[in-house]
């Protein structure tokens, strides 16, 4: 008998348990539905930053930038790039940008510049573009064609500073460990790029030929933060680019890692843009 009776009352548990979570989903599922699904909903008065970093790193290097953003309230999201080709990761980081509410400030880095032209392009959310020491191709340019020495001196990120892999699809690349520090980030500290070098997201090297589409940043506001010692994209390129655009321009005296060694001057000029958007 006391079995049966322990027995019953474990079973009542289980169902209250079944009808208590039936409902709170029913009332999640109601909520939900009165908001829309579809979209990541910001109750801010400030736009959503939307940071996109580039070849040879990942979200993690936004950590100081995004630190100083948020404590000034603004809403954050560090995309993972693919870095598989242009065309699909722009696809992939508009679909982010096109599951928030309200209105973004589009940021990319290195790599990420020629994605966020692209993503860009027709979001009716995207008020503002920043280029942290990226690419800024225009229709039909290609990512790879801003990296001749002839034509841009001081980019130091040769065929023989990288490594390949094939993968099914491809071939990755990365920085040689040996070079990633003199060419990515000389002014950081050395155990630190250490750790940068081992754990830096490869690129498929096809990007580097895919052609660009038409530029957001002929019709989007754009700012502009050259990073004056870099040596995995010139300064001269970088310049060009921020002259053609338009863009409102700052300097650092800073490495390719740049928005890592210069945080609250990258989050400054990224807060510039997003008090232009009201």
């Amino acid at each position: 008998m006391k079995l049966k009776s322990s027995k019953r009352r474990a079973l009542a548990i289980v169902a209250g348990l079944a009808v208590s979570t039936t409902l709170a989903l029913g009332a999640a599922g109601t909520a939900q539905a009165a908001t829309g699904l579809h979209h990541v909903q910001d109750s801010s008065t400030k736009p959503t930053v939307v940071l996109v970093h580039g070849a040879f790193a990942d979200s993690s290097g936004w950590g100081g930038a995004i630190t100083q953003l948020e404590h000034d309230g603004y809403p954050v999201i560090a995309v993972a790039n693919p870095l598989r080709d242009l065309a699909s990761d722009s696809a992939y980081v508009r679909s982010v940008v096109d599951s928030i509410h309200g209105p973004v400030v589009l940021v990319g880095h290195s790599y990420g510049g020629g994605v966020i032209t692209n993503v860009a392009t027709g979001a009716p959310n995207v008020k503002a573009l920043v280029y942290v020491a990226a690419f800024a191709p225009d229709l039909g340019e290609t990512v790879g064609q801003f990296n001749d020495p002839a034509k841009y001196p001081g980019n130091e990120l040769k065929p023989e500073s990288l490594v390949l892999r094939p993968y099914p699809g491809g071939v990755d690349a990365t920085i040689d460990p040996a070079s990633f520090r003199a060419i990515f980030a000389a002014d950081l500290p050395e155990r630190q790029t250490r750790i940068m070098a081992a754990t830096q997201r490869p690129a498929n090297v096809a990007v580097l030929e895919e052609k660009s589409g038409e530029p957001a940043w002929k019709t989007i506001p754009s700012w502009y933060q050259i990073s004056a010692q870099d040596h995995a994209l010139s300064p001269v390129a970088q310049r060009f680019f921020a002259k053609r655009m338009g863009a409102h321009t700052s300097t650092i005296n800073a490495s390719h890692a740049g928005y890592i060694s210069h945080p609250i001057e990258t989050a400054n000029v990224i807060e510039s843009a997003a008090r232009a958007t009201r």
